[in-house]
């Protein structure tokens, strides 16, 4: 690598007090690029959001016989592909595994921790161009929708974004996904009983098979129809013991979804100057569909932006980001 990464402890006052009691002190790598210690020129950033169960150093985890993503972004500066700019890899984990990059009252405000909080600091730390035009926001899967999910509220902030397989077209990504939840909770005795024995369960051992869809489904549930009082501050859209669908509960996951709140808010989408959607044809969660619908309606209103599809799956697919950032970043203002 020719350029170098720093990990830094930030602090975020969004997540001070939040729900889950998470650290509001959090691991961020940053990647500086070449030639950054020995001169004074500034840079324009790119954020980086991860999926569920992410955080923001393992973006580091090396890959056997290819590159992680901070290599792939140093590998587009070092050949000329993409100019220099400052990488920043955000961490939204959660004591659910996550947090969609939202403000809930079920996990807490990570979009203002990123919006407000990182950026901020980043601005005061680094020789940024500290405008909007000068940043890129990029995620994948819950880090795609989160791109999508801030880039609605701050399109002053951060004027490019990238979403790889993001969470779209919730009744295709979510609802199979609550039968295979309602069993072992059921089983279990409920949602804080299971939860309980995970947390146990997890850390003397591993995750079991069908772990991954209840917690899933859980933080889905914080993130989209918290309700203080109930356990875990959440409320899923499936009746136990029953398996009835809550229509009540699932309207309220259905406010978050992209494929309805992208429409509504065209305005803030058409401020943006770079949008680049993709996901791999055979997406083991229906991710392809979602990407389909939001560009539709983008072309519809007239909105500049790209839209790919690729001959993969869900998993293992971060050399897709090489087409995004090698797109996006030669977009981004680099006039200080």
């Amino acid at each position: 690598m020719k350029g170098s990464i720093q990990i830094h402890q930030v602090f975020s006052g969004s997540l001070e007090g939040n729900p889950l009691n998470d650290a509001s002190t959090r691991a961020v790598p940053v990647y500086l690029p070449p030639g950054y210690a020995e001169g004074d020129r500034r840079y324009p950033v790119v954020y980086f959001l991860h999926g569920f169960s992410g955080s923001g150093v393992q973006w580091l985890n090396s890959s056997p016989f290819t590159r992680n993503v901070p290599e792939r972004l140093d590998w587009l500066i070092e050949n000329n592909k993409a100019p220099a700019v400052i990488g920043v890899f955000a961490d939204g984990w959660s004591g659910l595994g996550g947090s969609q990059w939202i403000n809930s009252e079920g996990i807490g405000q990570y979009r203002s921790a990123v919006a407000r909080d990182l950026v901020s600091w980043v601005d005061r730390t680094f020789r940024t161009i500290p405008r909007g035009a000068a940043r890129a926001l990029v995620g994948k899967s819950s880090g795609g929708y989160g791109a999508l999910v801030i880039s609605r509220f701050h399109p002053d902030i951060f004027a490019h974004v990238g979403v790889h397989s993001g969470d779209a077209g919730f009744e295709y990504c979510y609802l199979h996904g609550l039968p295979q939840a309602a069993g072992p909770l059921l089983k279990a005795g409920g949602v804080e009983a299971w939860y309980r024995d995970f947390l146990d369960r997890a850390m003397a051992t591993k995750m079991k098979g069908d772990d991954h869809d209840v917690i899933n489904m859980l933080c889905m549930a914080a993130a989209y129809s918290p309700k203080k009082g109930e356990s875990l501050n959440l409320e899923l859209p499936i009746e136990l013991p029953s398996g009835r669908l809550r229509i009540d509960v699932w309207n309220r996951w259905l406010v978050h979804d992209p494929v309805r709140f992208v429409p509504k808010h065209l305005d803030a989408y058409r401020k943006l100057r770079s949008i680049f959607i993709d996901c791999g044809v055979r997406d083991e969660f229906n991710l392809r569909w979602g990407a389909r619908l939001i560009s539709d309606e983008l072309k519809g209103a007239n909105i500049e932006h790209v839209h790919e599809e690729f001959e993969d799956g869900h998993m293992g697919v971060n050399y897709r980001f090489e087409r995004s950032l090698g797109w996006i970043l030669p977009r981004l203002d680099t006039n200080p």
